[in-house]
């Protein structure tokens, strides 16, 4: 499996499960040790999913062991506002039966915590709570603010991200901060067309691929960690098998050309939760 390498040295798995609005966690637990059997070794969750003790008793459940798996969790908002920082991470971390997580996550950029909850969450990276800690839907005047105060620079920020919302701007911003960028719905959240553009159905025809494969892979290929979610076995390995091909450079063009700016989730300037 392809890996890219984070600014402390962490490796984390280019592609991984996302668990977002699997809220049975009968279906959250079978996803979860299904998409491990099938070779997956990136999961990424958050408190307020409400499945993080599913997918820790899925981990424990596969027979893969724990330091052979990236896991992700992430701070909620209602934390950030109450600066219960440490209690939120402990009860994450009990919920996942875990000692520890691979990446924590800022979730939203709250208005008036996202710069001060940065030095709480360099402290639990200092406690060994977390292996690498990020931000997620931050902006680049966020982390602009963010890195003024910051010892520690982010590793990972997470963005909603998919040819539709290429995001150019911030994944520049990243790359120039050496944080890695990792897409949220890479694949349109369920909510959009684009696995039936004519543009990408062509390049699946091209590449004898499927065209979720094809939105990954571009993705990927610009140097973004990709975290889509499926239900389903076969869907599962086909999102996982996407490192047997390149996108030439003028195919990458042609998917970075569909951007529209059209954003299938909350805005990170105007969220109000």
């Amino acid at each position: 499996m392809k890996e890219f390498v984070l600014n402390n040295g962490v490796k984390i798995p280019a592609v991984g499960l996302g668990v977002f609005r699997v809220e049975d966690a009968n279906i959250a637990y079978e996803t979860v040790k299904m998409a491990l059997s099938v070779g997956y070794r990136h999961i990424d969750t958050a408190m307020i999913y409400g499945n993080e003790e599913a997918v820790g008793k899925a981990i424990k459940d596969s027979g893969v062991p724990r330091q052979d798996i990236f896991l992700t969790t992430k701070l909620w908002n209602a934390d950030q506002r109450s600066g219960e920082i440490q209690d939120a991470i402990n009860s994450s971390l009990k919920r996942l039966d875990t000692d520890y997580v691979d990446l924590y996550l800022i979730h939203w950029p709250v208005k008036e915590t996202y710069v001060s909850v940065w030095k709480d969450m360099e402290h639990l990276y200092k406690q060994g709570k977390a292996q690498a800690i990020g931000v997620s839907n931050y902006n680049p005047h966020h982390l602009d603010d963010l890195l003024k105060e910051a010892s520690i620079v982010p590793a990972v920020n997470q963005i909603e991200c998919y040819p539709y919302l290429t995001q150019e701007d911030v994944i520049s911003y990243c790359k120039s901060k050496k944080i890695y960028p990792q897409a949220w719905g890479p694949l349109g959240a369920g909510k959009s067309d684009i696995l039936s553009n004519p543009v990408i159905l062509a390049l699946a025809e091209k590449y004898k691929k499927t065209p979720a494969q094809i939105v990954l892979r571009w993705n990927v290929e610009r140097g973004v960690i990709v975290i889509p979610k499926s239900v389903h076995k076969e869907r599962l390995i086909e999102n996982l098998n996407i490192t047997d091909f390149e996108l030439s450079v003028d195919d990458i063009a042609k998917v970075s050309a569909l951007n529209k700016n059209q954003r299938l989730g909350s805005d990170p300037e105007t969220f109000n939760f």
